[in-house]
């Protein structure tokens, strides 16, 4: 039995808490310390809890249920010396008791001796008349070890003992999922559903596996049975919603994010999702207005600032998306995609010392794209920072060094510094990897691309018409 604050048949709580007021000395069989004990457990109250497990084994000192609440408890505070001292005592008079090995478990998994411990559980299954529970903490152990196989297993025994249990339903498309297995996944949810075609968790798990596979239609039939078993499932809607966007169904998709809207508060992802849905079909003020409301419902959502941005960057209102990203960047100053957004935005409007600042800071927080190197070199050079270019384009060397266009940008810098033998290296490295490119240094470094040496050098890499 569960105590509440509204059960009229909370009265062991009420005088188990009216003697912790008074000097009274009230006496409960052993049943219901164990009622007051998981009540304070389950609602966070561990010293309540504690205070119960001791009245109650001073009152019942031989029962073996309250001193294996005790255990639980000292493993929970990582007790786990005293909590084995206690098991062994018990293990002498009670061997059968399914309890002490599950947790003797319990201790060696703390320890990260998963193996045992599962040799452990298996001890349990034949003593146990709860064999879910044993099979979960199996499953849970094989995960700890990686082993997704066994731990699907022993989800799918917890479902052939209770198929309404959800949460190793999860966990057996977890495992499906992390093994990459979507046509296994597909086929065991088709057979859960012959056993249980109400299932709307079991739907909805079959949708994102039709996801998974990029079969949008086969998904969102899935979906809507999922919403028939259930017409507030928030979760299907969205679903259904993604996949209808895939599709290009755009109106129906609004339809139902706007479902979701209806059946509970408000979410930043629902909103997020309506801009976009509106901004592909050329409602660009509703789609404006998503987006705002995305960012006032989750100002941490950086999703959610990068669509209001990236919307005036395709309206080409690069002010209003500079405005956007610093207020972005003010509240997420460590969010790569922020900066290297703020940079793009500084170059197009000429604001270079900016741009630099923003580039260095994106590279610091670890985006080594291509075009991040080469667009803060650009920006180097237009502030005249010509040896500081070279340095960040022999940096993106490390990672990209075959890349014509880092090879090209290179010889264009040296030549300007006046370093032909490093000019000339590097143009012939860019001319090997890709002669068709060899107009950039026409484009980019014009004087550089006049000068009779490097045309030789670029004719010399020609191939004959034939």
């Amino acid at each position: 039995m569960q105590f509440n604050s509204h059960d009229e048949n909370n009265f062991p709580l009420e005088r188990f808490e009216s003697m912790l007021k008074t000097d009274d000395v009230f006496f409960f069989d052993s049943e219901e310390f164990e009622e007051i004990i998981h009540h304070y457990l389950e609602i966070g109250k561990v010293a309540l809890a504690r205070k119960a497990i001791k009245i109650g084994l001073e009152q019942h000192p031989s029962n073996s249920s309250l001193k294996l609440l005790e255990i639980e408890l000292l493993i929970f505070e990582n007790k786990l010396e005293a909590a084995e001292s206690l098991l062994d005592e018990l293990y002498v008079l009670e061997s059968g008791n399914d309890e002490i090995y599950i947790q003797k478990a319990n201790i060696l998994s703390k320890r990260d001796e998963h193996k045992k411990a599962i040799e452990l559980l298996r001890t349990a299954l034949a003593y146990t008349d709860d064999p879910l529970d044993v099979y979960s903490l199996m499953g849970m152990e094989y995960l700890f070890l990686d082993d997704y196989q066994q731990a699907k297993e022993c989800f799918i025994k917890c479902l052939e003992e209770d198929d309404e249990d959800y949460s190793a339903l999860y966990n057996v498309i977890y495992c499906f999922d992390f093994l990459e297995d979507h046509d296994g996944a597909i086929s065991f949810l088709n057979d859960f559903l012959d056993k249980d075609p109400y299932s709307e968790v079991a739907w909805h798990q079959l949708g994102k596996q039709f996801v998974s596979k990029k079969m949008f239609k086969e998904a969102l039939a899935a979906f809507d049975f999922a919403v028939i078993c259930d017409d507030a499932f928030i979760g299907a809607y969205l679903e259904k919603g993604k996949s209808l966007e895939k599709l290009g169904r755009y109106n129906e998709a609004i339809e139902n994010y706007e479902i979701t809207l209806k059946l509970d508060d408000p979410t930043s992802f629902a909103y997020l999702r309506l801009g976009k849905c509106h901004e592909r079909l050329g409602n660009y003020s509703l789609a404006k207005n998503f987006y705002y409301k995305t960012v006032h419902e989750d100002p941490l959502l950086d999703k959610g600032w990068i669509a209001i941005t990236d919307f005036y960057i395709q309206q080409e209102n690069f002010q209003k998306a500079l405005y956007y990203i610093n207020k972005a960047i003010n509240i997420d100053g460590e969010n790569v995609l922020y900066w290297k957004r703020n940079a793009e935005i500084n170059k197009v409007l000429n604001f270079y010392e900016e741009a630099d600042i923003a580039y260095q800071k994106t590279v610091e927080l670890g985006n080594y794209e291509l075009d991040t190197w080469v667009s803060w070199a650009i920006v180097l050079r237009k502030i005249g920072e010509i040896e500081s270019a070279v340095q960040t384009l022999l940096q993106a060397l490390e990672f990209y060094p075959e890349n014509s266009d880092i090879h090209y940008h290179l010889a264009g810098l040296y030549y300007t510094l006046s370093d032909t033998i490093k000019g000339h290296f590097h143009l012939k490295n860019a001319l090997r990897e890709n002669y068709q490119s060899h107009t950039l240094i026409k484009e980019l470094f014009p004087k550089v691309y006049n000068r009779n040496s490097v045309k030789n050098i670029i004719t010399s890499f020609q191939k004959p018409s034939i």
